[in-house]
């Protein structure tokens, strides 16, 4: 199930997904995939545009982890 949202003026992809998932790192991705098109409006977004917002697992949001050559 997803959810939309319609954005108002200056709002941010990278805004949206921290106001809604609670995090940024791989929800913009996601976002950006499920509303082909969106990354050609620009950093911020004109009113108006209706956004999906994907459901995201928790697992599915968080980065993998990155191995430290010290660990």
């Amino acid at each position: 199930m997803s959810d939309t949202y319609r954005t108002q003026d200056g709002d941010m992809v990278d805004e949206i997904c921290w106001l809604y998932y609670g995090r940024t790192a791989g929800t913009v991705e996601r976002v950006l995939a499920a509303n082909k098109g969106l990354a050609d409006a620009g950093p911020i977004l004109p009113a108006g545009l209706l956004i999906t917002l994907p459901t995201i697992a928790d697992q599915e949001a968080q980065p993998a982890p990155v191995a430290k050559p010290w660990d």
